[in-house]
């Protein structure tokens, strides 16, 4: 699979100047259309990725991408992920990101339907922006939005 955008190619680059574009991580197809449609609801711009290595790539920071400079990671205005996916953990891929000397600063938010405190104070002190508990609500991605607009 490949990662998917809401913006077609004409309006790419077109977008406001104040739309966030958003990578959205998460395995479950259905909770990566909701997260999409919610965020696109509230005019930002998505980009979905299936999994932490796929963002990985989308990201510039692959396993053959190790020192590329030409990835995506500086067009993310933030990263939400689902804390348990196979492969690679929303928790590892936090850590990933704040290790890069180009992303440690584009905020991570932290999606789990499991609301386990141990985790959520792992992932906060790893560096993640929030925690959110699954399913995202309009409400949610309205906190979101104000964040991403705090961090700006």
């Amino acid at each position: 699979m490949d990662f998917y955008s809401s913006s077609s190619t004409i309006s790419r680059g077109m977008g406001e100047p104040d739309e966030p574009h958003i990578l959205a991580v998460d395995d479950n197809l259905i909770d990566r259309k909701l997260v999409e449609k919610l965020l696109k609801k509230s005019s930002c711009k998505v980009t979905t990725a299936e999994n932490g290595l796929r963002a990985l790539e989308y990201l510039g920071l692959g396993a053959d991408q190790e020192h590329s400079t030409n990835g995506n990671g500086s067009k993310v205005s933030m990263i939400i992920t689902d804390y348990c996916m196979p492969g690679m953990t929303g928790y590892e891929l936090l850590k990933k990101i704040k290790e890069s000397s180009i992303l440690k600063d584009v905020p991570v938010v932290i999606m789990s339907s499991e609301n386990i405190p141990t985790r959520i104070d792992q992932c906060m002190e790893e560096g993640a922006q929030m925690f959110m508990l699954k399913p995202l609500k309009h409400s949610d991605v309205k906190r979101l939005r104000c964040q991403l607009m705090q961090c700006q």
